[in-house]
């Protein structure tokens, strides 16, 4: 059995939950069919702030509110549900 390094186990979580986030925005979007451009203009802001959005859930420094990830979902037609498994 191979020997982890301290604290592998946490970043390993740490980078699936990102993960699990990420898709989960870009499968609403898909779903809804829509681009990054259209849940902008639902959203009131710009294409690029949503290019940021779906890339800052991986950013240590800033991470979305709530309601910023929720008015995304809403843009895509969905509700936003956090569950802790």
């Amino acid at each position: 059995m191979a020997m982890q390094r301290p604290g592998f186990q946490a970043a390993w979580e740490a980078s699936e939950e990102e993960y699990a986030a990420i898709s989960e925005l870009l499968q609403a979007r898909k779903e809804a069919g829509l681009t990054q451009e259209e849940v902008a203009t639902r959203m009131g802001t710009t294409q690029s702030a949503i290019s940021r959005l779906e890339a800052s859930i991986r950013s240590n420094s800033h991470s979305p509110s709530f309601a910023t990830l929720r008015k995304y979902a809403h843009a895509c037609g969905k509700r936003l549900i956090i569950k802790m498994v």
